[in-house]
């Protein structure tokens, strides 16, 4: 009998690139046909067929507070009841920017968007026009959005012109960014040696999440502060991904580093599509309509998503909360990885606050090429075999995964009685 999950890719792909719409979803990176969810709840989501799985996925991070948390769901509907947008200010924009300059001490003034891609794009735009300058650094394994200037790849060497990553990115527009490897402060400084009249901006995940979970070597991030400074470039850090996930204040405020700008999404949306970028006055105030630099959006502000961020960021401020995400991360880093050595499986793991990396490798890596050398057909196996026990990971080898308010120990107890039987008979 041929699954809903099969019924609905089939379908899908006849009307849909793909039948998915967004790349990751179509499970090319490990095989098989995708899931189609259905409802979700707390730690728990539900397939097209019924079967039930924890989630370590959260929607690729927002669910910080699990599914369907009744807080938020209140929150949208009062919201939604009142109206689903106006295009116009609501009293709620001023609300939540308020309560984001207040936890983020680095943000100065914020402006509201839709999305991490509209975050990123238009603080490289700000900060172009900021500066004067066009050129742009980011890092090999980093993701920024999709657009133009960051789909961007390595040329042959370290300081040549970036390489477009995908079709339809003018060369003209990659050879505005150099890319470098992430960790790396020598590379950098050569970098800024080289050309760093020129540097518009340096843009970084603090904590990587898109080549898997990389974290940052302390002198990385010091240099690029200190270059920054010093060449008067722009310091863009995205936290789209590690923003509330790390911690209250993010990994800047983890790690203590002070950005000019940084980029948030996902947590703070709730689940709906909600971003913002912001940081220094002095920079934020060259954007229309006080400045020169120019940026708009319909839903930005969109009252609905502005009721599930609200909602979802008091929720995170409660005592304790990121105490025991951070726990219960670690207790399933440390469970996967001691089940993994029992059976004699090259494996490793590491968590920062509620976010995790898993890694087929002896060694936690530390690069994006010690990322590519993970045996990622080990991975694959371990992702559906873990499907089978009704366990949900990111469908690829180069994501990192993410636990919520509402995984509770025994979740966290039947993810490694799991893999410990996947691991037995390997």
């Amino acid at each position: 009998m041929t699954s809903h999950n099969q019924q609905l890719f089939d379908e899908s792909q006849k009307i849909i690139p793909g039948g998915v719409n967004s790349p990751v979803r179509a499970f090319r990176s490990v095989g098989g046909t995708p899931l189609f969810f259905k409802r979700g709840k707390g730690a728990y989501v539900w397939d097209a067929d019924d079967k039930r799985y924890i989630d370590y996925v959260n929607s690729w991070g927002p669910m910080i507070v699990g599914h369907c948390h009744p807080e938020v769901v209140k929150a949208v509907q009062d919201a939604a009841a009142e109206g689903l947008g106006f295009g116009a200010p609501t009293a709620a924009e001023l609300e939540i920017a308020g309560l984001l300059c207040k936890i983020l001490p680095s943000l100065e003034m914020v402006r509201l968007v839709s999305s991490g891609t509209e975050a990123t794009m238009t603080a490289i735009r700000l900060a172009r026009g900021f500066t004067g300058r066009s050129r742009i650094i980011k890092f090999e394994g980093c993701y920024h959005g999709h657009s133009d200037g960051l789909l961007v790849k390595a040329g042959s060497g370290a300081l040549t012109f970036g390489q477009p990553s995908s079709s339809g990115v003018p060369a003209e527009i990659a050879a505005l960014t150099t890319v470098l490897d992430y960790n790396d402060a020598a590379g950098l400084e050569k970098a800024f040696a080289e050309f760093g009249n020129e540097i518009a901006a340096v843009i970084v995940e603090p904590v990587a999440g898109n080549m898997n979970l990389i974290l940052p070597k302390r002198e990385f991030l010091d240099a690029m502060r200190n270059l920054c400074t010093k060449h008067g470039a722009v310091l863009i850090l995205d936290e789209v991904m590690s923003g509330f996930r790390v911690g209250l204040q993010g990994a800047h405020g983890h790690y203590g580093i002070k950005p000019d700008l940084i980029t948030l999404g996902k947590v703070m949306g709730g689940g709906l599509p909600a971003a913002a970028f912001g940081g220094r006055r002095d920079i934020m105030q060259c954007l229309a309509p006080l400045g020169a630099v120019y940026q708009a959006g319909t839903l930005s502000g969109n009252p609905v998503a502005v009721a599930a961020g609200l909602a979802t960021l008091k929720l995170v401020q409660e005592p304790g909360f990121y105490q025991r995400l951070t726990q219960v991360a670690r207790q399933m880093t440390e469970g996967l990885t001691a089940a993994a050595r029992k059976h004699g499986i090259p494996f490793s793991a590491q968590s920062i606050g509620s976010m995790f990396g898993l890694y087929f490798s002896k060694e936690v890596p530390t690069s994006y090429a010690e990322v590519m050398s993970c045996d990622k057909e080990a991975f694959n196996r371990f992702f559906h075999a873990m499907l089978e026990e009704g366990v949900y990971l990111a469908p690829s080898a180069f994501e990192a995964g993410f636990v919520s308010a509402a995984h509770t120990d025994a979740d966290i107890a039947a993810t490694v009685a799991a893999a410990d039987k996947i691991f037995a008979s390997w």
